[in-house]
């Protein structure tokens, strides 16, 4: 991509212009007329600002030099599981990718990802990952599908500017369930905003509403071990946290007025100032500046409370994948990008420095907190490698650096996780938009149904 012009639209509706300009099936060679193998590669959602793009144009330079016997086209993507299937069927998909770490499971499955075991193998990366991250792609035969690339804990995100019209203190924000409740509704009364609000559709209100179940002590899914689960949605973590939503809504007035959030909503809500607090993942604060134009000063994120004996924090993450469509020619291709572009600055001082100098010099967020793919020790080693170019305003988000890691990751339900976030969405709207919401009503009802999806 040598400017924001090559990029290529990944919605369903450009599919017919993405494949004639870029297309590369399992009956194609992948060579351009320039002879270079072509590989379309994700780049950012449709709405990211143009330094984002110049850093990647800056980024795609280096690896062509480096290889230059591909040429790398840049796809606008964004995730949404309600549509991969089709964007795979029309040819809509970059060849290379990312999916969340819930979803791989299915899309291996289904046949839906390249296997890509022998390529792990051969660059020794296979050792070097968390083994229980490592897990969300293999198959039943340990095969694996994609390199995990990203973890996140979840967070709570917050306005200072809002705390402050507020009279809180936004270097101590707050650390219970009532806590946020008592600050949401101070935020409300002292500024008309909502003082705190949740995701509630796109299978994201059922994520959210399963997050933090597991920070109040529950879980929505046992795996059986067996190759069956169990629905345990009717549970008191998950009404705890319906009742809370409940009383934010309906008896504190401190919810807002918008019922309809998704994770690109909410986002630009709170990057416009109208939300004092949400929970999301902790590596939120990248997209917020770049796709969505926060201000970094209000910015401020702490952990999720913890309540209960068995309490976590939901983990989740993203993998680095590529269509099963494509030839041999363009996998290795798409190989060879993923371990330069991804996998390599977790893993090298050199690619780190060189990463990170980039994404520094073109305005883009460098050191955003995460949870390691490979160990805690590397992580913060790479750290200290990128800190002269680390511009984002870790202070600010010193209250979840500092208590991160005395909090147990819990990952996300592994079957039919999607279908499962569907139901519960309903769940979480019906609390939000119904005063008299019958919540043992919703969760027995809601349990059921997913316990009929994962015995499909």
């Amino acid at each position: 991509m040598k400017s924001p012009a090559r990029v290529l639209l990944a919605g369903v509706a450009v599919a017919a212009t993405v494949g004639a300009l870029a297309g590369c099936s399992a009956g194609d060679d992948g060579s351009g007329s320039s002879g270079k193998t072509e590989l379309r590669v994700a780049t950012f959602p449709p709405g990211a600002d143009e330094a984002a793009y110049t850093a990647f144009a800056a980024q795609e330079a280096q690896f062509e030099e480096e290889n230059p016997d591909i040429d790398i086209i840049g796809v606008e993507y964004e995730w949404e599981g309600p549509t991969f299937a089709v964007q795979l069927a029309g040819g809509s998909l970059p060849d290379v990718f990312t999916v969340p770490f819930t979803d791989s499971k299915t899309l291996l499955e289904n046949g839906q990802l390249m296997d890509v075991t022998d390529a792990m193998d051969e660059l020794g990366y296979t050792d070097s990952f968390n083994p229980i991250i490592l897990d969300a792609v293999k198959d039943a035969d340990g095969r694996i599908f994609g390199f995990p690339r990203q973890a996140y804990a979840a967070a709570l995100h917050y306005n200072r500017d809002l705390f402050e019209q507020a009279g809180l203190d936004p270097d101590d924000p707050p650390s219970t369930w009532d806590e946020v409740r008592a600050a949401a509704k101070q935020i409300h009364d002292a500024t008309g905003k909502a003082g705190y609000s949740q995701m509630a559709i796109n299978n994201t209100g059922g994520w959210q509403l399963t997050s933090q179940t597991v920070a109040r002590g529950g879980r929505t899914q046992i795996d059986d071990m067996d190759g069956t689960s169990e629905s345990t949605i009717d549970n008191p973590a998950t009404k705890a946290t319906l009742e809370f939503l409940h009383a934010l809504r309906w008896e504190d007035d401190s919810f807002g007025s918008k019922f309809d959030l998704d994770w690109g909503t909410i986002n630009q809500e709170f990057a416009a100032g109208n939300i004092g607090m949400y929970t999301s993942g902790s590596d939120i604060y990248t997209a917020l500046v770049r796709d969505f134009g926060l201000d970094s000063s209000v910015y401020g994120m702490t952990v999720v409370p913890l309540e209960g004996a068995d309490a976590g924090t939901l983990g989740g993450g993203d993998i680095a994948v590529m269509s099963p469509t494509i030839d041999d020619v363009t996998k290795a291709a798409g190989v060879t990008w993923i371990d330069w572009y991804y996998m390599q600055k977790l893993l090298d001082k050199d690619a780190a420095v060189l990463d990170a100098k980039t994404l520094n010099e073109s305005g883009q967020a460098v050191g955003t907190p995460l949870l390691p793919v490979l160990s805690r020790e590397l992580y913060e080693e790479s750290l200290t490698w990128i800190e002269p170019y680390i511009n984002v305003p870790r202070d600010q988000m010193k209250p979840f650096t500092d208590a991160i890691w005395d909090q147990t990751p819990v990952g996300e339900p592994k079957k039919a996780t999607q279908d499962v976030y569907a139901l519960l969405d309903l769940v979480v709207q019906a609390v939000l938009t119904d005063e008299n919401a019958d919540i043992d009503a919703l969760l027995a009802q809601a349990q059921t149904d997913a316990q009929a999806k994962l015995d499909e």
